[in-house]
C-alpha cells in the first residue's frame, strides 16, 4: 500500500542534484540494467500551500516567450512539480539515475485556468515501469489541486537508456530527411537563453548548463529542454484554448545549441468551422526537416 509524505517545503534544487551526480559514482551509485518486473517505490510525494513566486514566473515567461498575467501558462505546473519528480527519481530506491534519463513525453490534462494567486496542493509519484525499445520507461504522475478541486494533471515519460527484450525488434521507418515547407514561425535559442530557462525552472541537468559538462552524457553540445521548447511551441496559440485541454507533447532528435528552428502550427476547427482549441504543433530542423517536437493541444 502506497505511502504519503507530505514535505514542508519543496526539495532543494542542490540537494536532489547532488544525490543525482552520487547515483551515477561507481560501486556506490545506482546499479543496473534495470528489469521491467523492478518494484517502483511506493512512496507519494506531497506539498501543501504552494505559491507562485511572480518573479519566478516572469523569468520563465521570458525565457519561454508565454504570456505573464493573472492565470499560469499551461506547461508552468511542470516547474512546480520538479522537485517532488527529482526527490523521487533520487531516493535510493528508485530503479535508475535521474541525471542522464530522457524526457521521452509529456501529457498536461488542465482542467481549468490556475491563478497565479491561488494556493496549490501537488502530490506526485512514480508508476508504469515498462520496457522500450531504446531502454526502460517509467511515468511520473503529478497531481494538482485548489482545496480539494483537482486543476490539472500531468505524466512525465522518462526513459532510462539500456538494452532490453524490445531492443531487436524491428524500427519503424526513419524520418525522411527533405526541405521542410515555410514555417509559421522561425524560433531562435542559444545557450544564454536554456541557462535562463534553468534558473526559472530549476532544471540544471548537465546536458544543458555547457557544451562540456552535455558532452559527458554523450551529446556533442548543450541541448535544450524538452519542456523549453513544449512552452515556446505553445506560446502562440495558448490564448485560444479553452479552459479544459489536453497537450501531448512527443520529442525526437535533441535541440543542439544554438540553434534556429522551424515552428508549425496548424489549427483543427470544431463543428461548423468555429475553433475548438485543437492544434497540431510541430518544430523541425530548418533544412533536413526532421522533428524536434511533435504536439497536440485537444479541447472540450
Amino acid at each position: 500500500m502506497s505511502k504519503t509524505i507530505t514535505l514542508d517545503g519543496p526539495p532543494s534544487t542542490l540537494d536532489v542534484y547532488s544525490k543525482a551526480v552520487t547515483a551515477m559514482l561507481p560501486v556506490i551509485g545506482k546499479a543496473g540494467p534495470v528489469r521491467p518486473d523492478t518494484a517502483l517505490p511506493d512512496t507519494r510525494y506531497r506539498l501543501e500551500n504552494v505559491r507562485v513566486d511572480p518573479e519566478r514566473l516572469h523569468a520563465y515567461t521570458l525565457a519561454t516567450g508565454q504570456q505573464f498575467g493573472p492565470v499560469l501558462p499551461i506547461t508552468y505546473p511542470f516547474v512546480l512539480q520538479f522537485p517532488l519528480a527529482m526527490k523521487i527519481m533520487t531516493d535510493a530506491d528508485f530503479p535508475f539515475g535521474a541525471v542522464g534519463s530522457v524526457h521521452l513525453e509529456n501529457t498536461v490534462e488542465r482542467f481549468r485556468p490556475i491563478g497565479v494567486d491561488e494556493p496549490l496542493t501537488i502530490e506526485t509519484h512514480a508508476e508504469n515501469l515498462r520496457e522500450h525499445r531504446k531502454g526502460i520507461l517509467v511515468d511520473m504522475v503529478s497531481e494538482f489541486s485548489v482545496g480539494t478541486e483537482p486543476v490539472t494533471r500531468q505524466v512525465a515519460t522518462f526513459l532510462s537508456q539500456q538494452r532490453t527484450s524490445l531492443s531487436d525488434e524491428p524500427r519503424g521507418p526513419a524520418p525522411r530527411e527533405q526541405a521542410p515547407p515555410p514555417p509559421n514561425a522561425v524560433l531562435a535559442v542559444d545557450l544564454g537563453r536554456i541557462r535562463e530557462y534553468a534558473a526559472a525552472s530549476g532544471d540544471r541537468n548537465p546536458i544543458h548548463m555547457s557544451d562540456l559538462s552535455a558532452k559527458a552524457f554523450g551529446f556533442p553540445k548543450a541541448i535544450a529542454h524538452g519542456m523549453w521548447s513544449a512552452a515556446a511551441a505553445i506560446a502562440n496559440v495558448e490564448a485560444q484554448l479553452p479552459d479544459h485541454v489536453t497537450y501531448t507533447v512527443k520529442w525526437g532528435k535533441p535541440i543542439l545549441l544554438p540553434a534556429k528552428i522551424n515552428l508549425y502550427v496548424r489549427r483543427i476547427d470544431g463543428v461548423g468551422g468555429k475553433s475548438s482549441g485543437n492544434f497540431d504543433i510541430s518544430i523541425l530542423h530548418r533544412r533536413k526537416g526532421y522533428p524536434y517536437l511533435t504536439a497536440t493541444t485537444r479541447g472540450d
